[in-house]
């Protein structure tokens, strides 16, 4: 496998969670007689650009089908940020009537739809019909394509080009990264903002995050990796945001190259001295990793399996991608935890990948009353435990897994 941005030979192994089915790939009650599909999820970093990587075992169009089943809105937490953030963006660059907003990856028309209620002019690019219908029926006009230069070009010449281009988590989720980027300076309007959100690497090393990689996550960026990538491509980052979301992630903004007039801020040269600080150009960062994984795997199969043994019931809640990754790398099967709760009647009644656990609707947490619940989504943990803190009239507790075991 080369380096998905500079071609290098990769070799060093970042982490091997082994063999693991895609993660948003839900299973009906007839598919759990059916053979399931395994896929490689080994991860590399390059020793040049300090990219870390997984290759593209299964394409992204299979990933990113009509059966995807994340819908943005479930998530109120995630919602409210998404209007804070079209509040500041809306006063930071002076947008009105007579500007352009393009939203990639832009899912059930979550954020866009704040910007629809302003009378500010958006678009979204959404490649998944069933969330796209959902945006459509907010009244957001979304084109359902993957975003790549080749549709950029295409979208120009119909559409012109944005004053604001933006796309929260999908920069970790396309194959072909230089191609996606380029795509960005096509579609960027002279003067024009670009601003993208990504989980932070360092926050994923820091706290163990391991169960944040699944195959539809090409890449694990550090703003490092993704300044030299918005270099090479035409484009200057010039400010950046932390931001709490996802376990600690970034927020970029973004210009043409060959503009001035918004110089680099301080924040730019902090964050990247400290990735360099804690030794994030080196290999040595990235080794040590695995180690983490598995002690977490360890103290997560002995609280299941002591609870177990002293009858008490355990059930999970949040279907959510990284739940999948870290319920099938432990190896944990409906055995051990009963039924996973989760607000989406997308989900419900259906099963996880791998483990085949089901998915059912909260209320059914109400009857069958678990001595303990885990939170798979465990960076919308406060919301989940206050939405459901009735459990504890009979005594059941929350618990989060990564990045140490804690019972709440």
């Amino acid at each position: 496998m080369n380096c998905r941005h500079c071609q290098t030979r990769l070799g060093d192994v970042f982490i091997d969670l082994v063999n693991q089915p895609p993660s948003n790939s839900f299973l009906t009650r007839e598919q759990l007689d059916e053979p399931e599909t395994y896929f490689p999820l080994k991860l590399y970093v390059c020793p040049k650009c300090f990219l870390v990587q997984v290759d593209e075992y299964k394409k992204s169009q299979d990933i990113f089908s009509d059966e995807y089943v994340y819908f943005s809105s479930i998530s109120a937490s995630w919602v409210e940020h998404a209007r804070k953030y079209v509040d500041m963006a809306e006063k930071r660059f002076a947008l009105d009537q007579n500007s352009l907003i393009v939203e990639i990856a832009s899912n059930d028309g979550y954020l866009l739809q704040w910007f629809a209620k302003k009378g500010v002019p958006c678009i979204g690019i959404e490649p998944t019909a069933g969330t796209a219908a959902e945006a459509l029926k907010k009244g957001i006009d979304t084109r359902q394509f993957f975003f790549s230069s080749d549709f950029a070009r295409r979208f120009v010449e119909s559409d012109g080009k944005a004053d604001l281009l933006l796309g929260n988590n999908v920069l970790a989720h396309v194959p072909n990264i230089n191609d996606f980027v380029n795509g960005l300076k096509i579609a960027l309007k002279p003067g024009g903002t670009i601003t993208m959100e990504f989980p932070h690497l360092m926050q994923l090393v820091e706290h163990s995050q391991f169960d944040t990689i699944y195959h539809e996550h090409f890449s694990y960026l550090s703003l490092t990796s993704v300044n030299t990538i918005f270099t090479e491509n035409g484009l200057t980052v010039f400010d950046v945001e932390q931001l709490p979301t996802h376990g600690g992630s970034l927020r970029i903004f973004a210009r043409n190259a060959e503009e001035t007039a918004r110089p680099l801020t301080k924040a730019i040269s902090a964050i990247l001295d400290e990735e360099a600080r804690r030794g994030m150009k080196t290999l040595e960062y990235y080794t040590g990793f695995q180690a983490k994984a598995d002690t977490v795997k360890a103290n997560l199969l002995r609280f299941l399996l002591a609870q177990k043994e002293n009858g008490k019931k355990v059930a999970g809640y949040g279907a959510a991608a990284k739940g999948n990754t870290l319920l099938n790398y432990c190896g944990i099967k409906n055995d051990l935890i009963s039924f996973c709760a989760d607000a989406s009647p997308y989900k419900q009644g259906l099963f996880l990948p791998g483990s085949h656990i089901p998915v059912l609707a909260p209320d059914v947490i109400k009857t069958e009353r678990p001595d303990y619940i885990i939170i798979l989504p465990w960076n919308i943990q406060e919301e989940i435990m206050h939405q459901h803190a009735y459990i504890e009239d009979w005594g059941g507790r929350f618990v989060t897994p990564i990045p140490i075991l804690e019972i709440h």
